[in-house]
């Protein structure tokens, strides 16, 4: 099915027998009527202020992604099979001015927004939602007529609150059962946003997060080398595209998908989810606003460590070969997270590793882009200094719960027999210690340097920056 125009989607009504029973599917009911009902209107300022940022990081993490050799297979594959030509796959206008299908779009665009761990993060449901939200909707955007700035910063706000109270009903449990959030759940974020944006009805939306919730996947064994970990968000932004097309023509989906005691999404990935978070201050407390920025090119839950470190060495002049030992302390999720054996097979590997990047912070007094190149991830300095850091499981931090799940302890003890001490409760660049707009923007430019002309990247930060007063959106999606 390639979606051109509203008019080329077939709405059928729903067969008989076939009703959102009243109290049978109470919370996929009510979040599909949010979704479904939400209003520009109805969002605050500060949140739309926010989104604009998430928008333009988005679109610089999968400009960046476009041009990675996993992006490119999968591209390739896409390219190879054809597709109607209405959506574009970001980062190729120079050189083939490919469009595609939106489903294949999405799934090219939002495998990119994954393809180098920069995408946002939501803490407590485990989602990065820019590199699923902003793909889909773009691609629906050049599909449909009519779209506006406003309609897009809509649905990526359904998006975001939908997938990320699934996420947090589903708790970390889902993770530790060895599911990656981002290819199960993300289907929630790709279903709403996409939903919202074909004007689906409460019944349509609710059927299309009942599709959505079968098409999740993918497991977290994939962060110790495999390309795959990338393809999660593509595949769960194209099938949140999938059901959000078929509940359009009247494909139905299990309507209690989220409350089904058995085969339900929460029972079958989380088995004791907290279902009080899927409702929790739906319409008041925005999950959407709750998202923070990466501001290291590699897994968030290294970062709070990385911050206390990078301090330490600012605050003592402290030199590589002043250390003797590193002690990191972390929660039980974080360990089971960064925390394993580091083997140099892939740049996924490294990325996900908290050995290599301490090891590297420590050597080169910084962190970059660079330092994840497939031909540095073995350095034999860096595989060396590996073995004076010992990270453990801090009852402290796992004592404080999950909201700090995030939070890092590192000692440092030095040859000369001196130990530097620093706690990081909440790692820079999260909602609870934020970053500046400047410094979204500045990672913008870093991420989109080399790929798009300078020119093209400032003139994107200007339409990304007043999104919600576009009147149509072709401008910005022609810079992409």
């Amino acid at each position: 099915m390639n979606p051109v125009a509203h008019s080329s989607i077939a709405s059928k009504p729903y067969d008989q027998g076939q009703p959102c029973a009243e109290g049978d599917a109470e919370p996929t009911r009510r979040l599909a009527t949010f979704a479904a009902g939400l209003n520009f209107e109805d969002i605050p300022a500060w949140l739309v202020e926010r989104i604009r940022l998430h928008v333009l990081d988005g679109i610089g993490v999968c400009l960046h992604g476009a041009r990675l050799p996993w992006t490119r297979y999968v591209a390739d594959m896409v390219l190879g099979e054809g597709g109607n030509p209405v959506a574009s796959l970001w980062g190729y206008g120079g050189e083939t001015r490919a469009r595609t299908s939106v489903t294949q779009a999405v799934l090219v665009n939002c495998t990119a927004g994954h393809a180098f761990e920069m995408d946002d993060i939501h803490k407590e449901s485990v989602l990065h939602p820019n590199s699923l939200a902003v793909p889909v909707a773009f691609a629906l955007a050049q599909a449909l007529p009519g779209i506006t700035g406003r309609d897009i910063t809509t649905a990526i706000v359904s998006g975001y609150e939908v997938g990320a109270r699934v996420g947090n009903a589903a708790t970390t449990a889902l993770f530790l059962n060895g599911f990656h959030p981002q290819g199960v759940t993300g289907t929630f974020v790709a279903a709403a946003t996409a939903g919202r944006l074909l004007g689906l009805d409460p019944q349509a939306m609710q059927h299309a997060l009942g599709i959505a919730g079968s098409m999740g996947a993918g497991l977290m064994a994939a962060q110790e080398g495999a390309m795959v970990k990338r393809l999660h968000a593509g595949r769960a932004g194209q099938s949140g595209v999938y059901a959000a097309l078929l509940a359009k023509r009247g494909f139905t989906g299990i309507e209690n998908i989220l409350e089904a005691d058995y085969g339900g999404f929460l029972s079958a990935f989380a088995r004791t989810p907290h279902m009080e978070r899927l409702l929790e201050g739906l319409g008041t407390q925005w999950e959407a606003g709750k998202v923070g920025f990466k501001m290291y090119p590699n897994v968030t839950s290294m970062h709070a460590a990385l911050d206390a470190f990078r301090q330490l060495q600012l605050e003592h002049g402290l030199q590589a070969a002043d250390i003797d030992r590193i002690a990191v302390g972390c929660g039980h999720m974080t360990y089971v997270h960064v925390a394993w054996p580091y083997r140099p097979t892939s740049v996924t590997a490294a990325q996900m590793n908290l050995f290599y990047g301490l090891a590297v912070m420590a050597l080169r007094g910084s962190l970059t882009v660079d330092d994840y190149d497939a031909d540095h991830i073995d350095a034999p300095d860096v595989m060396e200094f590996m073995q004076r850091i010992h990270p453990f499981e801090d009852e402290r931090i796992e004592n404080r719960g999950p909201a700090f799940r995030h939070a890092a302890t590192v000692r440092v003890h030095t040859r000369s027999g001196m130990v530097l001490s620093k706690d990081v409760w909440e790692r820079r660049g999260s909602p609870e210690n934020p970053v500046s707009s400047q410094e979204v923007e500045e990672k913008f430019f870093a991420n989109v340097a080399h790929r798009i002309p300078d020119g093209a990247a400032r003139r994107i930060t200007a339409l990304a920056g007043r999104l919600d007063s576009l009147a149509a959106i072709d401008e910005l999606t022609s810079l992409l």
